[in-house]
């Protein structure tokens, strides 16, 4: 017993409590989620319950790590930089304010930082549907300089999200034109059915587009959106409400040729 640490660690929602020897090796660890202790080596059985003892509540499963499935063979066998799933909500933008910041004293704020905000607020919301089996990623490069800004992958299907900053700003929708405050309306929804019709094509899946408008302060519809769904950002928890479409394994296989870097290169 003496020696073993026990380290949590989180990662997309995921709490893991790791069982480590002083030279940092793993000999276990802890999924809450899943209830299970895995351990590496059963000669250390009893050490490693003792040292999670204070962490475990209620019954849990104790055995080897599972067999991993042929989606997570496809992920374990991605090079670093191919892998789409560390992206942050809005990592482009991040990057380009990085090499580019802009002057520090302007008039108006940087539209690019209003942008990240609510990319970013956006992709918080979408993280939390992580333990109801939904996987999200996040800026998602498309050949030609464009992006899908999440797309949301569980029970429910597939969802493209195209992320719409309008704090504090009334929002009129005329399929296909969007109007934020007083600006001149934008076809912007032809270009978030096209971004999901992108998506479809690379995943061979359908994939549902969805505009997200975060914190807008009233919303009104003339003609209602083809195919389109329109939420704001405190609606997005609806989406984890609907099942029915996909199989756990469905969900997995997609998830892991949607991180792929080249599954978007082919396009």
């Amino acid at each position: 017993m003496e020696g073993l640490r026990v380290v949590p660690t989180r990662r997309h929602g995921r709490e893991r409590l790791y069982v480590c020897l002083p030279d940092g090796a793993n000999v276990a660890w802890y999924d809450r989620a899943a209830a299970r202790v895995n351990l590496l080596s059963d000669d250390r059985r009893d050490e490693v319950l003792q040292a999670l003892g204070p962490f475990v509540t209620g019954p849990v499963t104790v055995g080897p790590p599972p067999v991993p499935t042929p989606a997570e063979l496809a992920r374990l066998s991605l090079h670093p930089d191919d892998d789409l799933a560390p992206n942050r909500p809005g990592e482009a933008l991040l990057v380009a304010l990085e090499r580019e910041p802009g002057p520090a004293h302007r008039l108006r704020p940087d539209p690019r930082r209003r942008a990240l905000a609510a990319e970013q607020t956006t992709g918080a919301a979408l993280d939390r549907l992580d333990g109801a089996g939904w996987h999200a990623l996040h800026s998602l490069p498309l050949p030609g300089g464009d992006r899908v800004h999440h797309l949301l992958i569980g029970p429910g299907g597939l969802f493209a999200l195209h992320v719409l900053p309008a704090r504090r700003q009334r929002v009129r929708i005329d399929d296909p034109r969007v109007a934020l405050g007083r600006r001149a309306p934008l076809p912007l929804l032809r270009r978030v059915r096209a971004d999901a019709d992108r998506a479809s094509h690379a995943l061979t899946a359908e994939v549902r587009p969805v505009l997200v408008l975060v914190e807008p302060a009233h919303v009104s519809v003339t003609v209602p959106p083809r195919s389109v769904r329109v939420l704001t950002d405190r609606e997005l928890p609806d989406l984890a409400r609907t099942g029915g479409v996909l199989k756990p394994a469905d969900v997995e296989a997609l998830h892991a040729m949607a991180r792929d870097r080249a599954t978007w290169q082919r396009l």
